[in-house]
C-alpha cells in the first residue's frame, strides 16, 4: 500500500475526489516538476482544512501562497532559512496550520522531497527525513511531531 493510500485510510474519503489536474500550471509558475506523491496528496486533500488544524494547498491556491511566501522570505524572515519557490532551488510551500506553522518540502535531489516547517509557537525551524505523504501519515497516526501537533480525533473532517 502506498503512503498516499495509507493517508486516505487515516483521513477518509477526500472531499474533492482524486483528480490530479491543474498541476501543469503550478509547475510552470513555480519552475519545478513536482513529485507524483505531492500531486497525489494535494489533489486529494488540497485547498482543504483537515480537522480544523492543517490546511493543505492545492491547485486553487498553491501558486498564490508560494509567491507570497517567497517574497516574505526574501524580505528577511528570521526563522525561515531557505528560499521558497519560485526562487531557483527554493522549497515548495505546501501548507500551514491554524497556529501559523508554515509547511515546506525541500528537494533533496534524486526525486526525494522532505518536509520542513517553521514552527511559529516555538519560533524555530524543523526538518524531517519524511516525504509529504509519509510525514502526514506519521502526524495523523500520532507518531511524528507529537510535541507540536494536536491530539487528533478518531475520525477527521474537512472544510473546503
Amino acid at each position: 500500500m502506498s503512503s498516499v493510500e495509507r493517508l486516505k485510510d487515516l483521513l477518509g474519503v477526500p472531499p474533492r475526489g482524486s483528480e490530479s489536474g491543474g498541476f501543469g500550471a503550478i509547475e510552470a509558475a513555480l519552475g519545478v516538476e513536482l513529485p507524483q506523491e505531492v500531486k497525489g496528496v494535494c489533489s486529494l486533500y488540497g485547498d482543504v482544512m483537515i480537522s480544523d488544524f492543517i490546511f493543505v494547498f492545492g491547485p486553487e491556491c498553491m501558486v498564490e501562497k508560494s509567491l507570497w511566501m517567497s517574497e516574505f522570505v526574501r524580505e528577511g524572515h528570521p526563522a525561515i532559512p531557505k528560499a521558497v519557490l519560485p526562487e531557483a532551488g527554493g522549497m515548495l510551500h505546501w501548507g500551514h496550520s491554524i497556529e501559523g506553522d508554515q509547511f515546506f518540502l525541500e528537494d533533496q535531489g534524486s526525486g526525494k522531497w522532505t518536509v520542513s516547517a517553521f514552527r511559529r509557537n516555538w519560533g524555530d525551524w524543523y526538518e524531517s527525513d519524511e516525504s509529504l505523504a509519509d510525514w502526514l501519515v506519521g502526524v495523523f497516526a500520532g507518531r511524528l511531531a507529537v510535541d507540536w501537533m494536536p491530539e487528533w480525533p478518531t475520525s477527521h473532517w474537512f472544510e473546503v
